[in-house]
């Protein structure tokens, strides 16, 4: 039975990265195909996929329909648009034969994919706007939940965390990062990651808007490279508050009275906004007061010093609130065109720490839509949405292959008065398309890096806790086995 739902649940997650990842491909060249149609173009051939034909056939309208070997995009043969033979095979059309197409016509059909992008982004978005975004406390709040008191940096040495050192404190709202707003924490983090700041000395420097007691203050924060992917961090983690979910009738939690339901608000008067402080005070402190929320009703609980100095000694579990949110459609576009960009600007900023290895191809696509699909429908209608939006972006980036490179080739033809040369358009295609796809590779090599870190770091924690489990087990049977 549980092989069944194994099975099942593994169908379900190809058939939603199919019917997503692959359905914005299809939707991209469909937007090129009628539009192509629309002004009267000739269209060739519409393939998902680039190489060989896995299958196909021709439709009455005379187009190849097919889906061919290397599922990393697709096409639409245009021969009368743009001569591409070296990535979409040779043409049989006569394109002297056909009418010359005007520059009107190219920009339209060139921009319609990225266009129809834009619309099944907007659909879907619609979608989730009535369906509900589903959040949490820690998601869609700035509030700094806990401050690290040392980082790691990317060769693991642990140094003062550049937040503890700014003077960043627990409860502080976050309002803007280098003078840019951010609404939530994920926007938070990006903009941390993304940024570009350098000081005097030439460490990286961001500067923290926050609000603290009712007043606005920036504080200069200065980020370390951090983590397997060496990125910008600070050492924050954001906020909320730990709600009981259980306290075991055995439980230390149940001796001190902590019942399912609890909200914890204070540890010795000071705010418990994560349970990583909580837990510091369970291994480092003898007896402290936690401050509790009890159906409207504030408790003062003593956790007393005779018990285990470890973070779980409450043996108590924790959840914390969580609920849909309703962003309209245009909110929603809005988010991910301003993440989008942000993104490309790091990339071509001399002091941004990312680079290209820090993107995600179709392997890290497929594998981010795969987690999304075991979380449930709304999270891979939010990712369909950025993909989409990101496919919008990108196309229209004025690099040949694309077709922000193809309006480029039109617009400079229009301004010279007469068509770039076709050899000198299929050379400087076939030498993009042999980056693009080396690119690709690129990527898709660190997306398998880090599939293959994440799944020997889930093993070695699930080792781990296996291990503990092990430990409590045979606890208990100590005193006995010592007994004559």
């Amino acid at each position: 039975m549980e092989f069944l739902s194994s099975l099942l649940g593994n169908a379900w997650s190809i058939f939603l990265i199919v019917l997503f990842f692959g359905g914005s491909i299809f939707v991209h060249e469909l937007g090129h195909f009628l539009a192509a149609r629309r002004r009267g173009v000739k269209v060739e051939r519409f393939s998902i996929g680039f190489g060989p034909r896995i299958f196909g056939w021709r439709g009455k309208d005379g187009v190849e329909y097919r889906i061919s070997w290397l599922p990393l995009g697709g096409y639409v043969a245009l021969p009368q648009l743009a001569d591409m033979a070296a990535i979409e095979g040779k043409s049989e059309t006569d394109v002297n034969a056909l009418p010359p197409i005007s520059y009107g016509t190219r920009m339209i059909v060139f921009a319609a994919g990225a266009f129809f992008n834009v619309l099944f982004a907007f659909a879907l978005a619609t979608i989730l706007w009535f369906a509900g975004q589903p959040t949490s406390e820690d998601i869609s709040t700035t509030r700094i939940g806990y401050v690290a008191p040392t980082l790691q940096l990317e060769d693991g040495t642990p140094v003062p965390s550049p937040a503890a050192e700014a003077g960043l404190r627990v409860g502080d709202v976050v309002r803007a990062i280098d003078g840019t707003r951010v609404n939530d924490w994920p926007e938070l983090l990006q903009t941390i990651i993304t940024s570009s700041g350098i000081a005097e000395d030439g460490r990286r420097r961001a500067v923290f808007t926050i609000e603290r007691d009712g007043k606005l203050i920036d504080l200069p924060v200065y980020p370390r490279l951090s983590g397997d992917e060496k990125v910008r961090r600070v050492g924050i983690v954001a906020g909320y508050t730990p709600i009981v979910a259980s306290a075991p009738a055995e439980s230390l939690a149940a001796r001190i009275g902590l019942k399912a339901g609890d909200e914890l608000k204070q540890l010795d008067g000071a705010p418990l906004l994560h349970l990583a402080t909580l837990g510091e005070a369970l291994e480092k402190i003898d007896s402290f007061t936690l401050t509790i929320n009890r159906a409207g009703q504030t408790l003062d609980l003593t956790v007393p010093a005779d018990r285990p100095k470890s973070a779980d000694a409450l043996g108590a579990t924790f959840r914390q609130a969580t609920g849909l949110v309703h962003n309209n459609p245009v909110e929603q576009i809005v988010g991910h065109v301003s993440m989008t960009v942000r993104v490309l600007w790091s990339l071509m900023h001399p002091h941004s720490d990312i680079n290209v290895s820090k993107l995600s191809g179709p392997v890290g696509i497929g594998k981010i839509f795969w987690e999304a699909s075991e979380a449930g429908i709304r999270y891979v209608l939010w990712i369909a949405i950025l993909v989409n939006v990101n496919l919008a972006i990108f196309n229209l980036l004025p690099i040949p292959v694309l077709d922000g490179g193809h309006m480029l080739f039109a617009t400079i033809g229009k301004l010279r008065g007469r068509a770039l040369s076709m050899d000198f358009v299929a050379a400087t295609q076939s030498i993009f398309m042999v980056l693009l796809f080396g690119m690709i590779l690129y990527v898709s090599f660190f997306d398998v890096r880090r599939i293959v870190r994440d799944r020997q770091a889930r093993e070695a924690f699930e080792q781990r806790r296996q291990e503990a489990e092990n430990a409590k087990a045979i606890e208990p049977a100590t005193p006995e086995a010592s007994k004559p």
